[in-house]
């Protein structure tokens, strides 16, 4: 196609008519892989007689296609883009750079980053050739655009990636130092000239950002370096043609160059600035940096903050930058003496002005409040706020010099405190309270350990913060402060009460950002709260102005406050759950339509969705015990389940199973509207979703445990079909890593263990795909969890299980490593295998299962040493039940002692290992089980990161297999009585292999057999506890 016909497509498709655009788009979709059509598209970008528009369009559309398909995104496919296209491209761009508007080159800087990225050094070595010959002449600004996109290449690499910068450096880093000091030099500089520095500065930056190059290890180089940019530092920008507006002030090309020196000395000085943190061989580098500029730099640093007390302009980020040199000084002592004669009028004239309320945030907040909201939440406009800034600063001098700092700030915020008082109203500074308020919240961590402060604290919060509740000045009846201090121990108990009431209060105060600052410190008092009748007659009238102010803002913060009061009231929260729910799911998809809209994807939308979700979560848990609201909140819930299984929920996945989690753990039974959420998970596993393979084995081992019949039974869909295909598929994907597939061989175990008797037709081939994953499994765990798939398929049927074992010609095979993996040990002597209870436990019921199979099955020889191993394995079992019982009572103790409110991950482990002793949680008293229950859910929810590390020796906690058919097999009682099967079956085997036990196996055996006896005694015990308590109940 030529060119004039191609440009008429184009400008098709910037009709405002659809059917032509749409026409023009389909016509350029058709042609894209057509040779020459790339080279043609970079023929019309630089066409200086063509419409802007039009070589807009080009441009995109050029972009687009370099990032698509410069390199395929396909293992093993070619790039679509001919090789003689891709020389062309390559030999022209790099001149069109520098000639085309700069509307047009930020999208061919797209495309060469690409190229770059794709191409240097292998396809492209003429690339440097170019740049260095063109630092020499007139296409400056073209070579240091170019340069800058080829150090940004390695800007993050480091070791054998990192080489060819060595190479870069060295030829061009000495033109780049020419160019830089003539630009220096120039009087009455132009903005073009700023653009140049700021193109050097970048490249700099990403030069030394990981690593210094050698070349910059020479003094005089590195001297010839800093020379300029101290000059830069130092010099105050052009006076002349700086921009009224704020916001184009701040992006002005002087500030920027500015912006970007400072950027770089902090770098250097964070590398180099301690010499105790050096290598050997960057040692004394550091300390030629220490001695010859960091002082200068701080001296530079000082003189430009100096600007803003005289109410000079300095733009935020340079403000931001220059404070976090000076912090990172204050444990220098060098740098801290050199700081010390000025640091007087840092602090009360530079830091604490910038702590304080200011004109910008006025506008702001009578202007646009929700901004205002915003960024005082958002963590990345925190990383460019002066006044962050300066409360870093404040903190840093009081934690590393605090004798000669802290009580000398301190009595200065009492005399702003004092001042304030004592002013008639219309005289008060109230920006100045505010400054001191927040430099009391900053210092809250301090104040709290460190006496004589720590006992005043209660008065110095009735006396200056409590009043401010009722201020006139809303920015001073924000309750940030209020907040930090509600974990202090009150005196007076009124006056934790006075606090808690006016946040409260605050939830619904005229202004907005009062009204979220107040829930923000209400999280704080409801956690601090000991007394929940306080809070329990306003709850509803809470949740009210919570779900209001969720309407008007998405803030992560708030939902963060929901899960603490939800947490924290447990199924009090029941009457509210589903209005509750209903609430937060309107929030979610509020939130995530903002986040959609959102293209930059920083929207707070995103992060408040995922907020929302988990406290869906957080009601679900603390309303498990009615699993009938369960039936009401479904369909509420269902619509987000359903489109966030989808790839529209990547971001929120693994909330959104967690939720379906929940619901499918407790509601009564599982509804088909649930079912329908299966393929979801099975599509999403097998497409995308293989990170997420353990949080979605949660949902699937409930829906064929807790809907047995169901699984079995349907054909539309076929859910056993489906499960094979799936597990199949995972377990022979030899691309994926042993710790990738562990939930498959668990998923096989939860289709035997719930359905004994039922798939006698998948044993074969879930044992064949086991046995051929076992074979090229390195993991130890993995193994123990494939040969745990065997012992459940003995347990599940041990006739039909060694007959398809024997068939498969892998009985002696499977059976020798079971054995070898059982007598193993580490260098203390603890078994290198199946260390948890529930390991131990399946095995013993597997090997069990065999004894009493027939002799021509089982021949004698076999029938010992299964049954010695069995007795070996019942003995280790007994003694971990009983190490954990020892320490579950130990941290009980504990618990009692020091923690009666609270309770660890660590305790909680301790509770669930009386599941695999058979005493259940129905065993136990009410309050037990309850509290099981919950453990059970958050064990379900939060399993996915248990057992990473195959080799640790903390990996006992058995909270992942808490609901499970063989929880209520006592192993010792099934072991007796299959063993009297035996006896009374075949008298003359049993009589064979009680004759061959020595002495030492009759010991373990007699014991068994007293302790199953024992064990009898305590599950009926338990049994009659629990009728007697019915029946109470009942009564």
């Amino acid at each position: 196609m030529d060119l004039p016909s191609l440009a008429l497509i184009l400008q098709g498709a910037l009709s405002t008519n659809p059917d032509q655009r749409r026409a023009a788009e389909e016509s350029l979709n058709q042609i894209q892989y057509a040779p020459q059509h790339l080279v043609r598209l970079l023929q019309i970008i630089v066409e200086v007689s063509c419409d802007i528009a039009v070589r807009q369009v080009a441009s995109i559309t050029f972009k687009n296609f370099i990032a698509k398909n410069w390199v395929s995104h396909e293992a093993g496919q070619q790039s679509r883009i001919l090789p003689e296209d891709k020389e062309v491209v390559r030999q022209n761009i790099l001149n069109f750079i520098a000639q085309v508007p700069p509307i047009l080159r930020a999208q061919l800087g797209e495309c060469l980053k690409t190229i770059v990225h794709a191409d240097y050094p292998e396809q492209w070595p003429a690339l440097l050739h170019w740049v260095k010959h063109n630092l020499q002449d007139q296409q400056v600004y073209g070579a240091l655009f170019v340069l800058r996109i080829l150090s940004r290449k390695y800007e993050f690499k480091s070791d054998d990636e990192r080489l060819p910068v060595n190479h870069i450096v060295e030829e061009t880093f000495p033109n780049l130092l020419n160019i830089f000091n003539r630009l220096v030099q120039v009087a009455n500089p132009s903005i073009e000239v700023a653009d140049l520095i700021k193109l050097i500065c970048k490249i700099f930056w990403s030069s030394i950002y990981l690593e210094i190059p050698k070349q910059l290890f020479d003094p005089n180089v590195f001297n010839g370096w800093m020379i300029l940019f101290l000059n830069i530092l130092e010099r105050p920008v052009p006076a002349e043609g700086q921009p009224e507006d704020p916001e184009l002030r701040k992006t002005w090309g002087w500030w920027k160059v500015k912006k970007w020196t400072v950027h770089i000395l902090n770098r250097l000085y964070t590398r180099f600035g301690d010499v105790k943190l050096q290598n050997p061989e960057n040692k004394a580098f550091a300390q030629m940096f220490q001695k010859n500029y960091a002082g200068k730099i701080l001296e530079c640093h000082l003189n430009l903050l100096n600007v803003i007390r005289v109410g000079g302009y300095l733009p935020d980020r340079v403000i931001n930058l220059i404070l976090q040199y000076l912090s990172n000084s204050i444990s220098k002592s060098n740098m801290y003496s050199q700081l010390q004669p000025r640091l007087d009028v840092v602090l009360f004239e530079i830091i604490f002005p910038l702590m304080c309320f200011s004109d910008n945030d006025q506008r702001l907040w009578d202007e646009d409040p929700h901004e205002y909201v915003r960024k005082g939440y958002d963590i990345i406009e925190d990383l460019y706020s002066p006044r962050t800034a300066a409360m870093d600063f404040v903190s840093e001098l009081v934690r590393k010099r605090q004798k000669e700092n802290l009580q000398k700030f301190l009595l200065f915020i009492v005399e702003v405190f004092k001042r304030y008082d004592e002013a008639a109203p219309e005289y008060k500074s109230f920006r100045q309270k505010d400054g001191a308020l927040l430099a009391i919240g900053a210092l809250c961590d301090k104040l709290k350990q460190t006496e004589p402060y720590k006992s005043e604290l209660e008065r110095m919060l009735v006396q200056h913060v409590f009043p401010e509740f009722s201020s006139p000045v809303g920015h001073l009846r924000a309750a940030w402060v209020a907040g930090q201090y509600a974990y202090i121990n009150f005196s007076d108990p009124n006056n934790f009460r006075r606090a808690l009431h006016s946040v409260v209060a605050g939830m619904r105060d005229p202004e907005l950002p009062v009204r979220v600052d107040s829930v923000f410190a209400l999280r704080s008092f409801v956690e601090a709260c000991s007394d929940l009748g306080e809070i329990r007659p306003i709850l509803p009238q809470l949740l009210d102005e919570f779900f209001k102010l969720m309407n008007e803002v998405e803030n992560e913060d708030l939902v963060f406050t929901l899960e603490t009061i939800v947490d924290k009231f447990g199924e009090e929260m029941a009457p509210y759950a589903l209005g509750l729910c209903q609430n937060l799911a309107a929030a979610f998809w509020k939130c995530m339509n903002t986040a959609e809209a959102d293209e930059e994807g920083d929207d707070p939308g995103a992060l408040a969705a995922v907020g929302c979700l988990r406290a869906i979560s957080t009601i679900l848990e603390s309303v498990n015990s009615l699993p009938d609201l369960f039936i009401h909140i479904e369909p509420t819930l269902l619509p987000i389940m359903r489109r966030m299984l989808t790839t529209d929920g990547q971001e929120v996945f693994e909330e959104v199973l967690e939720i379906v989690s929940y619901m499918t753990f407790f509601s009564p039974t599982i509804s088909l509207e649930m079912w329908s959420l299966w393929p979801l998970m099975m599509e999403a596993l097998a497409d995308w979703a293989i990170d997420f393979f353990p949080n979605i084995l949660v949902p699937l081992d409930n829906y064929i445990s807790r809907s047995t019949a169901h699984f079995l039974t349907c054909k539309e869909p076929d859910y056993q079909q489906s499960l094979w295909n799936m597990i199949s598929s995972v377990m022979g994907d030899k691309n994926l890593e042993d710790g990738d597939i562990e939930p498959a061989p668990k998923l096989i175990q939860v289709l035997f263990q719930n359905c004994r008797g039922q798939v006698d037709h998948w044993v074969e081939p879930y044992l064949r795909i086991s046995v051929e994953r076992l074979r090229r499994t390195d993991k130890p765990y993995l193994k123990c969890l494939l040969m745990e798939v065997v012992a459940d398929a003995l347990y599940y049927n041990a006739s039909l299980t060694l007959n398809i074992l024997q068939k498969l010609n892998v009985a002696t095979e499977v059976f020798n490593l079971w054995f070898q993996m059982l007598q193993q040990t580490k260098k203390s002597g603890a078994r290198a295998n199946f260390k948890r209870e529930h390991d131990k436990k399946v095995c013993c019921l597997g090997l069990t299962s065999l004894l009493p199979l027939p002799a021509d099955q089982l021949p004698g020889e076999a029938l010992e040493r299964v049954f010695k191993s069995t007795l070996d394995l019942l003995v280790a079992y007994k003694d971990q039940v009983a190490e954990a019982a020892k320490e579950e009572e130990e941290d009980g103790d504990e618990e009692d002692d020091d923690m009666s409110n609270f309770q660890s991950d660590d305790e909680e482990d301790g509770d669930d290992t009386d599941k695999e002793m058979g005493v259940d949680a129905e065993d136990g008293d009410e309050a037990e089980s309850l509290k099981l229950q919950k453990l059970a859910a958050r064990a379900k929810a939060f399993r996915s990161t248990e057992f990473d590390d195959e080799d640790s020796d903390d990996d006992f906690s058995d909270d992942e297999e808490l609901q499970s058919p063989i929880d209520d097999v006592d192993p010792f009682i099934f072991f007796v009585d299959t063993i009297k099967v035996l006896q009374a079956s075949d008298p003359l085997r049993f009589q064979n292999i009680s004759q061959t036990l020595d002495f030492h196996y009759q010991a373990l055996a007699n014991g068994v057999a007293q302790h199953a006896e024992l064990r009898r005694v305590e599950i009926e015990k338990k049994k009659l506890e629990k009728a007697t308590g019915a029946v109470a109940a009942a009564s």
